[in-house]
């Protein structure tokens, strides 16, 4: 054993002189918006610069939208996929870390040696055999830092794993709730056209009845007919998209399509399509580079990218490695199950690849590309990024001013329509105009619902343009 650590003490020694001979760059965070504002600057009315909540969808007060996407983050595919892929990533650390330790294993090993003499300082020729039982360990020493960077790199893909999990489930979170919205919209549409077409068939009862009498002409009552063709096929429509949604929500919470069953059915009032909160947190610049996964996912890949520079250099230098027995054993076979003095061999190796034509600089410039192209991405994300969440927050104040004004116009033609009532009533204009009072009525009313549900749809839009649907804090 003695001569074991004698050989084994200029490799020690030579480790000491190499510490802190770290190749390649150290990684730090770039700055790729040091003139940007702190805050928005287009935000609109109804926001606050106050950090996003992480489940933004129990602002809308909704439960059976909480249930919904809580079974899809639990059940769909996509996440269980990405994090599937956040375990595999995570291995990958362990892996990295464990090159960088010695392998030991048991083992049995033949050895034949025919040496000079002057190999071993000895009189004559070594030849001979050994047999050996015992353990060997193999051990490269990380003189230039390369699996501390490949440490580095791994855990770098790691939280790439969880960045694209994170994604995932923002993803699909939107996605539930843009579709739940959108049926419930399509409901309260299909009632209020079907309340229409008994409307319009008296409509057209009362043409018929004028066109009779003489009092209208042909294109009126063809007019009054198209209307209600017009209306059957509206319905017919809207229910296919209703048996659509159903099926879409199904299977973003990973179920069989027609899993729903009935149990979306009642949805046919417009408080039944939920409404964003009255002030809705947004953040500010600092926020949204935190909380959308995709920036976090480009930031990391670059680190990762940056971690392989120094891999590649340290792949450069010269390596040491060393091969260890321990055991039992002699000249013949049989000694490898006899007690006896145990054999100690050790074998340390240099090597360095020091004329390879090229192929090491070509790979570290190779290394350094990826860099530049990563980060490249990187500031793209970012700007991507903005430009996504400035573009959801100008919808978003629009969507409010539109649902605003769409209400106005609903109250003036309810009151149009009750002033048609009194003139009916009255004499003094005919109960046909009464009916299409009613016809224009139902039309902006169900334009006011549709830009309700707009409205919603642009605050699911905004919270998903500013990366909330996660939480960094719950082990994604």
């Amino acid at each position: 054993m003695t001569r074991t650590i004698r050989l084994l003490a200029p490799c020690c020694s030579l480790l000491a002189l190499t510490t802190g001979c770290v190749q390649g760059p150290d990684y730090a965070r770039p700055e790729v918006l040091s003139n940007a504002p702190g805050s928005f600057v287009r935000a609109p009315e109804g926001t606050t610069t106050a950090p996003a909540v992480a489940a933004w969808w129990t602002a809308l007060g909704d439960p059976l939208l909480d249930d919904l996407i809580a079974t899809g983050l639990a059940h769909a595919p996509g996440p269980e996929a990405a994090l599937a892929r956040v375990r595999q990533a995570r291995s990958g650390i362990s892996a990295a870390q464990a090159a960088n330790l010695p392998a030991v294993s048991a083992s049995t090993t033949f050895i034949h040696t025919d040496l000079p003499g002057d190999v071993l300082s000895a009189n004559r020729r070594l030849s001979g055999d050994m047999f050996n039982t015992g353990f060997d360990a193999q051990w490269e020493i990380d003189l230039w830092g390369g699996g501390q960077r490949n440490v580095e790199r791994a855990k770098a893909m790691a939280e790439v794993a969880d960045d694209n999990l994170a994604d995932a489930r923002v993803a699909l979170a939107a996605e539930i709730a843009r579709t739940y919205v959108t049926l419930r919209a399509r409901q309260v549409s299909t009632l209020a056209l079907e309340g229409g077409i008994p409307l319009r068939t008296r409509i057209l009862r009362l043409e018929e009845q004028r066109r009779a009498q003489g009092a209208s002409s042909d294109k009126e009552l063809e007019d009054a007919r198209a209307e209600l063709a017009i209306m059957h096929a509206r319905v017919d429509a809207i229910h296919g998209e209703v048996t659509i949604l159903k099926d879409a929500l199904a299977v973003l919470t990973g179920q069989e399509p027609g899993a729903m069953g009935t149990s979306l059915d009642q949805g046919g009032e417009p408080e039944n399509i939920p409404l964003p909160p009255a002030v809705m947190a947004i953040g500010d610049v600092a926020t949204l580079l935190q909380h959308r996964p995709d920036i976090r996912r480009a930031e990391r890949e670059l680190a990762a990218a940056s971690a392989r520079i120094g891999m590649e250099k340290a792949k450069r230098f010269p390596q040491i490695s060393f091969l260890g027995l321990v055991g039992l054993g002699g000249p013949n076979a049989g000694d490898m199950f006899e007690s006896g003095p145990l054999n100690n061999v050790a074998m340390p190796r240099l090597s360095w690849s020091f004329l390879d034509f090229g192929r090491g600089a070509a790979a570290v410039r190779g290394s350094e590309a990826a860099r530049d192209a990563a980060l490249a991405d990187y500031r793209g994300k970012v700007l991507a990024a903005l430009q996504d969440a400035e573009t959801a927050l100008t919808r978003y104040g629009a969507s409010r001013t539109i649902y605003r004004h769409r209400m106005e116009a609903a109250a003036h033609h309810e009151r149009i329509y009750q002033i048609a009532i009194e003139r009916a009533e009255a004499g003094t204009d005919t109960k046909i105009a009464m009916e299409r009072a009613y016809v224009t009525r139902s039309d902006v009313w169900v334009a006011s619902v549709n830009a309700r549900a707009d409205l919603t749809l642009a605050y699911i839009a905004l919270a998903k343009a500013l990366g909330t649907g996660w939480d960094a804090t719950a082990g994604n």
